[in-house]
């Protein structure tokens, strides 16, 4: 797909500002399920990053597998899972948001680094053009073997995941406090008579 210089300019900075906005709110926002939707968002802003770069096959991947299979599975287990719990603070909880920022940190620093290093010039070699599936598919099914089956064994795990917990019987962690309980009598076993002797005749 080609398109004008200045529509591909302002295509990129409305899909850039909406893929942030969209990430700061999956990180910010208290509600996991407008989350999980924010998340589909920042999916749906990859692709047309894609779209943008004439990949549309891996445009439409990206909305497949991301959009359709993996943020669908996540709101099923959110949704499935509806236990409510109070907010009770932890006690040392400096040491997880210590290693959060540390990670997110040393994400945000290969980051720079890969992205400072790589060469950003236009190539000189011919687009693959009709033949850009055919050459994925050699790339996945040879030199990206492993991690496309470890994919597709992880994207199995969350499936069977997700069937559990649809599967799981409700029980209830405590007794409502209204409910009373009845008091019934116990029976009195009842005598075995043979069938010829009527206990009248006694």
């Amino acid at each position: 797909m080609n398109l004008a210089e200045g529509v591909q300019i302002v295509s990129l900075g409305i899909l850039g500002v909406l893929m942030l906005v969209s990430a700061l709110g999956v990180v910010l926002l208290s509600n996991i399920v407008y989350s999980a939707f924010l998340l589909a968002l920042v999916f749906a802003s990859i692709s047309g990053l894609y779209v943008l770069l004439n990949a549309g096959f891996v445009a439409a991947a990206q909305i497949l597998v991301y959009v359709g299979a993996v943020n669908i599975l996540i709101l099923f287990g959110i949704m499935l899972v509806n236990k409510r719990e109070d907010f009770q603070p932890l006690s040392n909880a400096w040491i997880g948001k210590a290693a959060t920022a540390a990670v997110c940190t040393g994400l945000f620093t290969l980051l720079s680094s890969m992205v400072l290093a790589t060469p950003w010039q236009l190539s000189s070699a011919i687009p693959a053009g009709e033949a850009a599936i055919e050459i994925i598919g050699q790339h996945f099914f040879s030199d990206f073997l492993l991690p496309f089956e470890l994919a597709s064994v992880l994207l199995l795990i969350a499936l069977v995941g997700a069937i559990i917990l649809a599967r799981r019987e409700y029980v209830p962690d405590d007794e409502p406090e209204n409910e009373q309980k009845v008091l019934t009598l116990r029976e009195r076993p009842r005598e075995l008579v043979a069938a010829g002797n009527d206990p009248q005749d006694k």
